[in-house]
């Protein structure tokens, strides 16, 4: 099953400091048909503006992986890190059995981020962090892995059975992926017009695979995207 939704039917806040697109149920945004899928519980798209930010806030028991699509936000958590995350960054949170952080932009630009939030494996795991970079032309007609718990060489990893993947499509370039019927994916148009099992979906819209043993991802136009590969329970 293939649900494919438009960008206006995502849920949008705007509270002057930040504005964000949430796909799924979050902070005072509560749909119980639109909770998570399979283990994928959070899917924000968020700019930050100038000199604004997360205060400190707490979490536990969640993979948290921030994918950082421009601009830069500084990170600080009770684990003892501080790092700058840049555009291009991939970083993990592991949320374990608790740990407090704060995310804000100190630069004088605009910052946009993904944020995707999966339940992890096991809980009472320890806290931790991890980041990586990676160069806007290596996503080019592939799929590249972000973030993974399944043994991807480069990605950063995770404590969950989950891939994160990025990649830009020329016009006319497609791919098949193996799903499984016992996992789920969302696909997350970032640029161009794409096709999932020949279903369009376009920039700012997803799909959401279920019981689907394979897709074939195409670019009618020049295309960027995003890929969640989660298990279903």
């Amino acid at each position: 099953m293939i649900t494919c939704i438009s960008a206006s039917n995502r849920h949008f806040s705007d509270q002057r400091w930040q504005q964000a697109y949430w796909l799924f149920s979050f902070s005072d945004y509560y749909d119980s048909g639109n909770v998570r899928l399979g283990k994928l519980r959070i899917f924000n798209d968020v700019v930050v503006q100038p000199h604004e930010g997360f205060g400190v806030h707490p979490h536990e028991e969640m993979e948290i992986v921030t994918i950082m699509l421009s601009g830069q936000m500084t990170h600080t958590d009770s684990a003892g890190a501080r790092v700058v995350i840049h555009s291009g960054d991939v970083v993990r949170m592991t949320a374990g059995t608790g740990i407090t952080h704060s995310e804000r932009n100190l630069s004088g630009e605009p910052a946009r981020f993904l944020q995707i939030w999966i339940f992890p494996d096991q809980q009472g795991l320890l806290p931790s962090y991890q980041q990586a970079s990676f160069a806007p032309s290596g996503f080019a007609g592939k799929l590249v892995p972000l973030a993974s718990g399944r043994g991807h060489a480069g990605a950063v990893g995770m404590h969950a059975d989950a891939a994160i993947y990025r990649a830009c499509f020329q016009s006319g370039f497609k791919v098949d992926y193996a799903v499984g019927a016992d996992r789920s994916a969302l696909i997350y148009v970032l640029s161009g017009l794409m096709t999932v099992n020949g279903f369009a979906v376009e920039q700012g819209g997803h799909a959401r695979v279920q019981k689907e043993e394979g897709i074939t991802l195409a670019s009618p136009s020049d295309s960027e995207f995003i890929l969640v590969d989660v298990a279903a329970r």
